[in-house]
């Protein structure tokens, strides 16, 4: 399927909805937990059973992004977008015939192995296209895309807690909510794949830079540069960091102040989980455009250093302040969606848009590496706590102290990051005809 070069005076804003229509749908990821309980009692699954087709998801997303970076550079994002549609949807499909004849493997091999590698070609599907039709505000345009993944629960989670209501939370119930969902989503995901289109010129906005300025440097030579892997090491702290806390959100606040005159519901830790996937899909938004202001490398010390700051705060003081707790977590959970929507701006800045989409998707590997990474550390530091006779917050303080030496690792690596060698460039001309090359060809 040949990259759909924008006719004359097709107007470039016309692109984020379109990622928006793919990035909303496979943020569904984030609303699993939705489905935990139900499965748990109709098969008779453990919690940690339950959880293996979004862990295996996560896992698919990095791999898939990784190994399929280069042909979604090479097909263009309709292609791309095509891919997440077929795979996404088929997941839910093939996950609706396991429920109902309650084939738990079907599950995991549907909503986990297709599915997830529908979220990883969906995930890198339009940021390169984006930061080509974008030059000159790169951060603000992944971020309005990579938003919606964050996003994409606040809409999942409520509607797949109604279908299940209605349909009913047994195996048949679940197997219509997952075929819904698979047709829902291949209709909304089409509208993307419909309206998607590559810049017909490499100066596609009026007055501002070319796509084509600086440095350009393929993904096979990005992978051999320091600054690639001082960004794996950044990104992936960063994402360990935030889904320490995400994952494990309701059962910590409940735990914090379990012992305190005012308790926390479950209500209200439904509540506190919802405000947080609001700030990581704010952050997404408001700090990736910030840091178009600031810079990238900026705006990580940021993500990094007051991090570690909001770590140390809830670690020592968080269980006598709720306003504190619950404020430190969101600034956390924002700087962890801000991380996810600022990396490819700051990856177009060291390597330039040649290949850009095929290095991101080589660098999420760091986000499959955190969310087994970012969990483990939580909860089996937790675990053994209790085990030793502790509870409430003093649950959590070891994982805490590792969490900010992690970010101060991260912050490390971030100032080493330098521009990248001239050596690993590629010449302009060379870069520049296969450009045009590929316009000819899907012109």
């Amino acid at each position: 399927m040949s990259p759909p070069v924008a006719p004359p005076g097709w107007s470039r804003w016309l692109v984020p909805p379109a990622a928006l229509s793919v990035h909303l749908s496979i943020g569904q990821a984030y609303a699993w937990s939705v489905f935990k309980p139900p499965l748990e009692s109709a098969l008779g699954l453990s919690g940690t059973q339950s959880a293996l087709p979004f862990q295996l998801a996560i896992v698919m997303l990095g791999l898939s992004a990784a190994f399929g970076g280069t042909l979604v550079e090479r097909n263009g994002p309709r292609w791309a977008m095509t891919v997440a549609l077929v795979c996404f949807s088929s997941g839910f499909l093939i996950s609706a015939l396991g429920a109902a004849t309650e084939q738990y493997w079907l599950i995991v091999l549907g909503y986990g192995f297709v599915g997830g590698t529908g979220l990883g070609i969906g995930y890198i599907s339009p940021v390169s296209t984006l930061i080509k039709w974008f030059p000159d505000r790169p951060g603000m345009a992944t971020g309005i895309a990579i938003m919606g993944f964050g996003g994409g629960a606040l809409i999942a989670s409520p509607w797949s807690a109604q279908m299940l209501k209605s349909f009913g939370s047994d195996s048949s119930g679940i197997a219509v909510a997952f075929l819904v969902h698979g047709l829902s989503y291949a209709v909304f995901m089409t509208l993307g794949v419909l309206l998607v289109r590559v810049p017909r010129g490499e100066t596609p906005a009026p007055s501002g830079p070319s796509a084509l300025d600086g440095v350009q440097v393929s993904a096979r030579n990005a992978v051999r540069t320091p600054q690639f892997w001082l960004l794996w090491v950044v990104l992936c702290m960063n994402v360990t960091a935030g889904i320490g806390i995400l994952e494990k959100a309701a059962p910590m606040i409940s735990d914090f102040f379990a012992d305190s005159s005012t308790p926390v519901t479950a209500t209200a830790a439904a509540g506190f989980v919802a405000l947080l996937s609001a700030a990581n899909m704010a952050g997404r938004i408001g700090w990736s455009s910030t840091s178009d202001l600031i810079g990238r490398k900026n705006v990580y010390r940021v993500y990094l250093g007051a991090g570690a700051l909001m770590y140390a705060l809830i670690a020592w003081f968080g269980d006598s302040s709720k306003p504190l707790f619950i404020l430190s977590a969101l600034v956390i959970l924002s700087f962890y969606g801000g991380g996810f929507a600022t990396v490819p701006a700051y990856l177009k800045d060291l390597f330039g848009t040649y290949q850009v989409g095929a290095i991101h998707g080589r660098l999420l590997t760091a986000w499959s590496t955190a969310g087994v990474l970012g969990p483990l550390i939580v909860n089996r530091i937790a675990d053994h706590q209790e085990a030793a006779g502790k509870h409430g917050s003093s649950l959590y303080g070891l994982s805490f102290l590792i969490m900010i030496g992690l970010l101060a690792v991260g912050f490390v690596a971030n100032e080493f990051v330098r521009p990248v060698h001239p050596r690993h460039h590629i010449p302009a001309p060379r870069e520049a005809a296969d450009v045009a090359r590929q316009q000819s060809e899907s012109a």
